[in-house]
């Protein structure tokens, strides 16, 4: 299946049905879109200013690490469900919108990056990383998802 037959797909489901037709179902997802955004952007700054010795200094990064992380992916869930439920309604114009495609990109590449170089690397006693390393995975992941952010507020402007 192509990407286009997969939008064109998207946009006549019964997920699209339901988030045309109703707009109060639509704005109650949006509200915990967007308290999934705040929730993940709160723990990316936490954690990663910690990393940078700017936060919570009197915590231990590994408790702070640990903490934000659990957070993060229930925040990331939320956000990929209400997502596609909230992209049905417009599947097709956003198929055309290069800061959707944008904003795609950059997820892709923050969900990579935390799963599979953050976290395993963050795992191991914060001492016996070098501080460099640590602080260029802090200034990555915020630089990675700032991306991730403004991206899919322009999709609205464009």
């Amino acid at each position: 299946m192509d990407v286009f037959a997969f939008f064109q797909w998207l946009d006549t489901s019964w997920l699209a049905s339901i988030s045309k037709a109703y707009g109060g179902v639509f704005a109650v997802v949006q509200v915990f879109h967007l308290l999934a955004m705040l929730t993940l952007g709160g723990m990316v700054l936490t954690g990663d200013l910690r990393l940078l010795g700017v936060l919570l200094k009197d915590v231990p990064s590994e408790v702070v690490i640990e903490h934000t992380q659990k957070w993060f992916s229930v925040a990331l869930v939320v956000l990929l469900a209400s997502g596609i439920f909230m992209s049905s309604a417009v599947a097709i114009k956003l198929y055309y919108n290069s800061f959707f495609w944008a904003k795609m990109a950059s997820l892709a590449f923050g969900i990579f990056f935390v799963y599979t170089i953050r976290r395993p690397l963050l795992r191991y006693d914060h001492s016996t990383i070098n501080p460099w390393t640590l602080r260029l995975v802090a200034v990555a992941s915020m630089t990675t998802w700032f991306v991730v952010a403004a991206s899919g507020r322009w999709i609205g402007f464009s």
